[in-house]
C-alpha cells in the first residue's frame, strides 16, 4: 500500500487524484486543501481543510501519517517552501523546491535562466523597481510591450499594450499601482503569434514531454475581455497543434530540457516535478512567454485524461531521477476542456451560489467550490471544467460543449474553444505572420 499526499483542491488536483486512484498499485490518498472539493474528498482517506501554504500547520496535520510521496498541485505552496519542508522530514515530492520554483514565482529569474541557455527565446526587456525610466522604455518599444508583475498573480498580473493598456498613461498607472503595492515588474517586448503550452515530466536531468495544448486566457468568445486563469484548452490527437511544424515542437522541447539543466547549474537544486513552458510561435521562431513549475490548469485535464502510463510510476521516476528509464505514452485522442465560471468573472465574480452538477461524471472537474451542508457552492473563481475526448477535435468539442452546458448555476463559459472556426483563425493568423 502506497500512501500519497496531494496538495490542492482545484480541477487540476481532481485530475491528479483520479490518476492516482487508477494506478495498478494500491494507494491511500490524503489531501491538504484550502476548501473541500467533494470529488477529491470522495477519493481521499483523510482530507484536511487548511491553507497548504501554512507549512507548520501542514506538517502538524500529517505528522502521524506514514506518507511515501507528496504531489504539489498549485504554485503558492511551492513559493512558500512546502517541498523544502516535506523533504526535510523525509517525504519525497513531485514538485520543485523553493529555489528552483522561482522559474515561475519570479519572472526576472526565469528570464535570467533563459539568458544562459536559450537567449534567442527571450524578448528585449527591462526590470523596474520604480516608475523611473518607464516612460522612456515604453517609447523605445514603440508601443509594442507587455508589463508583467514579478510574482504570482494567478495569470492576471500581465497587461498587454493594445489589449489591456491603450495609452502610455494607462501603462504608467498600472506600473505605479504595482510599485505602490510594494511590487516590482518587467516591461518586455511584445511578441506577435500563437501561444502554446508544453509540459514536461522532469527529474532534474531528463524531461519526458506531454502533448501540446493551447490555452485561452481571455474571458469571452473571440478572445476579448480581461485575462483569466484560463477559460479552456484543446489538444490534437497527434499531440501537436495545427499551426506548428515538427521543428517548432522540437525547439520547445529542447528549451524545457535546457532550462532544467540550467536550473541545476545555477542553483545546485534539481527541478523534480512538472516543468511547464508557455511558448509563442512568431515570425522569428519560437519564443518563451513564461515558465511555470507545476501542471497547468486547465492543461492538466487535457493531458492526464489521455495518459496511458501508470501515473504513480511516473511520480516515482521523477523523485528517483529515472525518467529516462520509463516509456511514457498518451492516447492518440483529441481533447477539449471548457470552464464554467461565475457571472462577473474575473474582475467582479458572483460568489456563494449553488452549483448543480453530477460530481460522479468522470469528465467533470470541480474547481473553486466548497461543499457545505451537502451542497456544492461556487466560491468566486473558475467553478467547473468539462473535458470532451474523441479521435476528432470537432467531436471532442461537441462533447465538451454539451457537458459544460449541463452544469447549472450563475455561470458562463466560452463556446468557441476547440471549434473549427477558432482553430482555423489560429492557423490563418500564423500563415499571415509567416508570410
Amino acid at each position: 500500500m502506497v500512501s500519497l499526499l496531494l496538495i490542492g483542491s482545484g480541477a487540476r488536483e481532481v485530475a491528479i487524484a483520479r490518476k492516482i486512484k487508477e494506478s495498478s498499485s494500491s494507494t491511500l490518498l490524503y489531501c491538504v486543501a484550502s476548501t473541500t472539493n467533494p470529488q477529491i474528498k470522495n477519493l481521499s482517506e483523510l482530507y484536511f481543510e487548511q491553507s497548504p501554504s501554512e507549512i507548520s500547520s501542514v506538517l502538524e496535520s500529517i505528522q502521524n501519517l506514514a506518507i511515501d510521496l507528496a504531489i504539489i498541485g498549485p504554485e503558492n505552496p511551492l513559493e512558500a517552501g512546502l517541498v523544502d519542508a516535506l523533504e526535510k522530514v523525509g517525504i519525497p515530492c513531485v514538485g520543485p523546491k523553493k529555489g528552483v520554483a522561482k522559474i515561475e514565482t519570479s519572472k526576472a529569474f526565469a528570464r535570467n535562466i533563459l539568458d544562459h541557455c536559450s537567449p534567442e527565446m527571450n524578448p528585449e526587456r527591462k526590470e523596474f523597481f520604480s516608475i523611473d525610466g518607464v516612460e522612456d522604455f515604453l517609447q523605445h518599444l514603440n508601443g509594442e510591450y507587455v508589463i508583467k508583475y514579478d510574482g504570482l498573480m494567478g495569470g492576471k498580473g500581465v497587461k498587454i499594450s493594445g489589449e489591456h493598456l491603450h495609452s502610455i498613461e494607462e501603462s504608467l498607472a498600472y506600473a505605479s499601482s504595482i510599485v505602490t503595492g510594494g511590487g516590482t515588474f518587467l516591461i518586455e517586448e511584445k511578441f506577435l503569434g500563437e501561444e502554446f503550452s508544453l509540459m514536461s515530466f522532469c527529474d532534474g536531468t531528463t524531461c519526458a514531454h506531454m502533448p501540446l495544448v493551447q490555452d485561452h486566457k481571455r474571458a469571452f468568445d473571440g478572445d476579448i475581455g480581461p485575462n483569466t486563469g484560463g477559460m479552456g484548452t484543446y489538444s490534437f490527437a497527434n499531440h501537436s497543434l495545427p499551426f506548428l511544424s515538427e521543428e517548432d515542437v522540437l525547439e520547445a522541447q529542447q528549451a524545457n530540457e535546457r532550462v532544467a539543466l540550467e536550473l541545476y547549474k545555477q542553483t545546485g537544486q534539481r527541478f523534480r516535478g512538472i516543468l511547464y513552458g508557455g511558448f509563442m510561435l512568431t515570425k522569428n521562431g519560437v519564443k518563451v512567454i513564461e515558465y511555470n513549475a507545476r501542471f497547468g490548469d486547465p492543461e492538466a485535464m487535457n493531458v492526464l485524461s489521455i495518459l496511458e502510463t501508470d501515473f504513480l510510476d511516473i511520480c516515482n521516476a521523477i523523485v528517483s531521477g529515472s525518467i529516462a528509464d520509463l516509456k511514457i505514452s498518451f492516447k492518440n485522442e483529441a481533447t477539449v476542456c471548457k470552464y464554467a465560471v461565475p457571472s462577473g468573472y474575473p474582475n467582479n465574480p458572483n460568489k456563494n451560489f449553488g452549483v448543480v452538477c453530477d460530481p460522479h461524471d468522470s469528465n467533470l472537474y470541480l474547481a473553486a467550490v466548497q461543499k457545505t451542508a451537502g451542497k456544492i457552492i461556487a466560491t468566486g473563481s473558475r467553478t467547473a471544467a468539462f473535458v470532451g475526448i474523441n479521435k476528432e477535435i470537432g467531436e471532442a468539442e461537441k462533447l465538451a460543449e454539451e457537458g459544460i452546458c449541463g452544469v447549472g448555476g450563475d455561470l458562463f463559459h466560452r463556446k468557441d474553444i476547440g471549434t473549427k472556426k477558432l482553430i482555423n483563425l489560429r492557423i490563418k493568423n500564423m500563415r499571415t505572420l509567416l508570410g
